[in-house]
């Protein structure tokens, strides 16, 4: 089991200094991952929770930390395809492959929140089919020397996009409807949950992403299984990853069991972080104590 640690991102503690300090410690100990997430909007007529109202970019955010750290991945769970042009999106990501020596993990979805869809002028109905064309021209920009393009939803002239990434970073795709789970099966190198499943079926979620990569011809065994874990050390025990620290860890375990191959605790989520009028130098002495506590080598 990967073990990862949320970059802050979101609420008053998403500084620089503060993503840096996180970033570096969870470096130091031994955490192989860091993450980040998007939300573009926060509707002002409808409180879709805390941790969306103020949310720094992920790219950006992943660059900064890049040039801070030389060893831990950096992941973003997840970029919302619709946002962005495949060209734009590949050379973002090409980039920041390169500048950070090849550490990035693309965890991509379809978006979900009418208002992003309007104030970036596309359609939200057949998103799903969007991404399979998508992601499929996604990766000839990581790899075709000419790249010409003529489908349902996008057109590219013949067209060099260089420099290419010199390994090409894994696409690992969200969402939880059946058809997600296999588009994930089918195109991606492994699926990531989103903070509200913890309570879902998961193995049952696996399944159908393995069945969906047989059935295409690819070898289910090397997908990656990612869980966001919406980390909140204390008294409560009442839900997974929640409570005294032995017992987050044991709640660890049990995910893996589950099938999950990779966890990260994003503290981001919890809403004593997410709280508009939450301390920042408060809530990094909790995510510092919460680092040493979960770290890797604690188990």
């Amino acid at each position: 089991m990967r073990i990862g640690f949320g970059v802050p991102v979101s609420g008053t503690w998403a500084t620089p200094q503060i993503m840096a300090r996180v970033a570096t410690r969870a470096e130091e100990l031994g955490y192989d991952e860091v993450w980040t997430f998007q939300r573009l909007l926060h509707p002002a007529a409808t409180d879709i929770g805390s941790a969306y109202r103020s949310v720094q970019d992920p790219i950006v955010s992943l660059a900064y930390v890049a040039a801070l750290t030389s060893r831990i991945r950096l992941g973003v769970a997840v970029l919302n395809l619709p946002f962005f042009s495949p060209a734009l999106l590949g050379k973002q990501l090409a980039t920041l492959q390169a500048v950070s020596g090849g550490r990035l993990d693309a965890g991509l979805g379809i978006g979900w929140m009418e208002e992003e869809f309007i104030a970036s002028k596309v359609p939200l109905e057949r998103r799903g089919k969007r991404a399979d064309e998508y992601i499929e021209l996604l990766r000839r920009f990581w790899t075709d020397d000419v790249i010409e393009h003529h489908g349902e939803f996008y057109d590219v002239v013949p067209s060099r996009q260089d420099p290419k990434p010199e390994t090409p970073p894994p696409l690992l795709l969200g969402g939880g409807a059946p058809a997600a789970l296999r588009r994930a099966g089918r195109l991606a190198d492994g699926w990531i949950s989103s903070s509200r499943m913890l309570d879902d079926d998961l193995p049952s979620m696996i399944a159908t992403i393995k069945e969906a990569a047989e059935a295409a011809g690819r070898d289910p065994s090397v997908l990656r299984f990612v869980c966001r874990g919406v980390t909140t050390p204390g008294d409560d025990t009442s839900r997974l990853l929640s409570g005294p620290y032995e017992k987050i860890r044991e709640d660890v375990e049990e995910l893996a069991g589950r099938g999950m191959t990779e966890i990260f605790h994003d503290l981001n989520f919890n809403p004593a972080f997410g709280a508009p009028d939450a301390d920042p130098a408060a809530s990094l002495a909790l995510a510092e104590e919460a680092m040493e506590r979960l770290a890797p080598a604690a188990r």
